[in-house]
């Protein structure tokens, strides 16, 4: 078994085969490792975080990949965001099973486009090794641009990126997985602006009643809410659970449901994985 410590060095020696590089940065814990590795090895003046803003990805995600680049000391001029249109993509909008794909290709087409401008050598994205346990389609596109993935060259997985960050007393370790608001939406529901945002307004103001590591699931007139485990106690305290119905239905929701089996990661890809 490969140790810890042997997948660190790894990155960095794979971090450094380039003199410099473009990082498709979201702000989550994988590309946050990615950027924090990539400044460390390379150097500020030769990183760039490129965030993307869409009506797919939470309103505050990026703020938080602003402040995130700033403590990893990226200077300002070199944090790029930009548009990203998949939601005009009819593909996308038709929400296949292979979603993901679409999405991913329009944001690695810009990305190539602006590493070609900007003379980088290579386009790095946050994907590792716990993501091969779970539906991913978006890796096809990765293949297809040729995006170089450090994290799971190295084999590292999500529970060695979060000891690396305590490691590193970097203030993302504990920082909930996060994902694109469509993958709230089952398949083949249309995705659609207005369903992005009010599933953002849902969990937008579940975050602010103090929870975290949840989704809001899109279930037409119903919010289906995957909570943690000890959560979900706690919507039976102080008043919690009328603060809840009360702001989910102000998203637009007719009905909040509590899913009793708590969050999953990728809960929606169950009946893909088990080919039902």
């Amino acid at each position: 078994m490969i140790s810890p410590e042997t997948k660190e060095q790894k990155l960095f020696e794979i971090i450094g085969r380039y003199k410099n590089a473009l990082v498709a940065f979201s702000g989550g814990l994988d590309s946050a490792i990615v950027l924090w590795a990539s400044v460390k090895v390379l150097g500020k003046d030769n990183v760039w975080a490129v965030t993307s803003n869409s009506d797919s990805l939470p309103e505050e995600e990026e703020k938080e990949a602003r402040r995130l680049a700033q403590e990893i000391g990226l200077p300002d001029e070199r944090h790029l965001i930009i548009t990203t249109e998949e939601i005009n993509n009819p593909d996308y909008k038709k929400n296949p099973i292979n979603r993901c794909y679409f999405c991913k290709q329009e944001l690695f087409d810009k990305l190539k486009a602006m590493s070609s401008q900007l003379k980088a050598e290579a386009v790095f994205d946050g994907s590792n090794l716990s993501d091969t346990g779970d539906y991913r389609p978006g890796r096809q596109a990765a293949e297809e641009f040729q995006i170089v993935s450090p994290l799971l060259e190295a084999e590292l997985d999500k529970n060695e990126l979060r000891e690396m960050a305590r490691k590193y007393n970097l203030s993302f370790a504990e920082k909930p997985a996060a994902a694109c608001l469509a993958s709230r939406i089952p398949y083949g529901i249309e995705v659609t602006p207005e369903r992005l945002h009010q599933i953002d307004m849902a969990e937008t103001a579940l975050r602010r009643l103090g929870f975290s590591g949840f989704r809001v699931r899109y279930h037409n007139e119903v919010a289906r809410l995957e909570l943690r485990p000890e959560d979900i106690v706690r919507v039976l305290e102080n008043g919690i659970k009328d603060k809840i119905i009360d702001a989910i239905k102000k998203a637009g929701f007719k009905y909040v449901a509590l899913d009793l089996e708590g969050y999953r990661q990728g809960s929606l890809n169950q009946n893909i994985k088990s080919g039902e």
